[in-house]
């Protein structure tokens, strides 16, 4: 097994510019992740490339043998450097993007959860999570949205994002317009203007789209517009809102067995 005692090793440091970079991890095809149990859930849905770990991770997890073949052992120091939290895990993968094309999920999705410019990692991953929960079937993400694979996004849904298809779309306005027209009801959450969750159609033969926007700004007039309804969830006068995260879920719990 390979052993990387340094930390100026140049697989060290592309491994660290994969957690850091974006335009990287598009540009390669790649992306990074820390911790055992999140790398164990990403390799049920993406190739794993490379695995770093230390010899106390290894013998704590024993699971992590099934990647023996791919693994590289690394000395804590380097294990340190690859960590993108204050305490390591101990153990990182580099898997394989698995190339989710929004086409295919507008072409066949039935079941769509569609976000506008959330840009908080948490929130993103929290529906991510939400949506692999009550069985949503794609996610669509527009411009100003958190990467799905980025580390705090891949931590916040504990990998659903390997398992869901998840794709960028330029334009979500269009997107929901094209998803209209073969017949998926598109439901846009907002505030202003808008009915009760609870008076929403509960059947929707030909597939659902729920529409979630910003924390801060909700949606943009163009994405509510291009829905069929706007609806909001019933809650008293002490707050004024939801995060995007928790309004996201209750939607999706709410019509997981649509």
């Amino acid at each position: 097994m390979e052993t990387i005692t340094s930390r100026e090793n140049a697989k060290i440091k592309y491994a660290c510019r994969l957690r850091e970079e974006e335009k990287l991890r598009t540009a390669d095809g790649l992306f990074f992740a820390e911790g055992p149990k999140l790398c164990l859930e990403l390799a049920r849905g993406c190739t794993l490339q490379t695995l770093y770990a230390t010899e106390k991770a290894l013998a704590h997890t024993p699971e992590l043998e099934a990647f023996a073949g791919k693994t590289v052992l690394v000395t804590e120091p380097v294990a340190q450097k690859l960590s993108g939290t204050k305490t390591s895990q101990d153990v990182f993968g580099v898997f394989e993007h698995p190339g989710w094309q929004a086409a295919d999920i507008l072409a066949k999705g039935r079941r769509i959860l569609a976000l506008e410019a959330v840009q908080d990692p948490g929130n993103v991953g929290t529906l991510l999570r939400s949506a692999a929960a009550f069985g949503f079937d794609g996610v669509l993400l527009s411009k100003g949205c958190a990467a799905p694979f980025a580390p705090k996004t891949l931590r916040a849904s504990m990998g659903a994002a390997g398992r869901l298809p998840v794709a960028p779309v330029q334009d979500l306005p269009q997107a929901l317009q094209q998803l209209r027209a073969r017949g998926v009801v598109c439901l846009a959450a907002a505030l202003y203007h808008s009915r009760p969750l609870d008076e929403a159609t509960q059947s929707y033969p030909d597939g659902l789209c729920a529409v979630i926007g910003s924390e801060g700004q909700g949606l943009t007039d163009a994405a509510v517009q291009a829905c069929d309804m706007a609806v909001r969830i019933p809650m008293t006068d002490l707050v004024e809102s939801l995060n995007a995260g928790v309004a996201g879920s209750v939607l999706l719990w709410h019509f997981r067995g649509v």
